[in-house]
């Protein structure tokens, strides 16, 4: 099999793999968990930034503030992002500034930016996957293999917390599946492009990975963790720190495994 090929193929089953697999363990744990995964998905969310997108970025650029600064931009775009979305809502439906607004449409429309940003950030981020696959390809074939079974080993726990946000966000089971699997295909993209330019595809990972760590930290703290603080009991709140330190403990544990087996 030829190397394009190979990349073809492993970019395709990469992100449907893990897709797929992360939506099976969310949808395992029915629909009245949701709410509770919320948290699991913010400590995944963070996990994946501050401890695998972000140092991959200063180790590709070798300059830590020029990352910083890049994510430091992308917080700010998502920001802005944001804000236009909300200004389209308000012009098409009942703003939520508006005082007659009901609480399930306020609760909805914050959830569905959250999903909209998430979307945006994960294709990000499965672009890089596809141009470090082709990448390790252009090396090896048996480079290529482990490197994208790292990548799904990788994707599958953030993946999951994505699938939590977009069924939070009010988006039906279906949509959700369909919308990650779409995003998925970015990997063939970034894969694609890095065999046809590899040089160039290469120059902008760092770019590419930094906007994704904006991304995630942006939805996490901006959109998802000011909606945890509606619940104030004891009880409550000892939860969401158990499930937000079980989402970056998997992270975590999850990049030691693959780290183990591939070295």
């Amino acid at each position: 099999m030829s190397v394009l090929l190979w990349i073809i193929v492993t970019s395709v089953a990469g992100g449907v793999l893990s897709v797929l697999a992360a939506a099976l363990f969310a949808l395992a744990f029915g629909a009245a968990w949701v709410s509770q995964l919320v948290s699991f998905a913010i400590g995944a969310l963070l996990g994946a930034a501050f401890l695998e997108v972000l140092p991959e970025a200063i180790t590709a650029t070798s300059d830590a503030s020029t990352t910083c600064a890049i994510v430091l931009g992308g917080i700010l775009a998502f920001f802005v992002l944001e804000k236009l979305v909300l200004w389209r809502h308000c012009h098409t439906e009942a703003c939520e500034g508006h005082e007659l607004q009901d609480a399930h449409r306020h609760e909805s429309f914050d959830g569905g930016r959250s999903g909209l940003l998430i979307l945006i950030g994960d294709t990000f981020h499965n672009f890089v996957d596809g141009v470090l696959i082709a990448a390790a390809f252009m090396e090896s074939v048996q480079l290529g293999i482990i490197t994208a079974l790292a990548i799904i080993a990788h994707e599958i726990p953030q993946e999951v917390g994505d699938f939590v946000i977009l069924l939070h966000s009010g988006y039906s089971r279906a949509k959700a599946l369909l919308y990650n699997l779409i995003s998925s295909l970015a990997t063939l993209a970034g894969g694609m492009l890095s065999y046809y330019a590899l040089s160039q595809a290469q120059s902008a990972v760092p770019v590419f990975l930094a906007l994704g760590a904006a991304s995630m930290i942006y939805v996490a703290v901006a959109d998802l963790i000011p909606g945890l603080h509606k619940r104030t009991e004891l009880k409550a709140t000892l939860q969401q720190v158990l499930l937000i330190a079980a989402g970056v403990a998997t992270i975590w544990i999850s990049h030691r495994v693959v780290d183990h087996f591939a070295g």
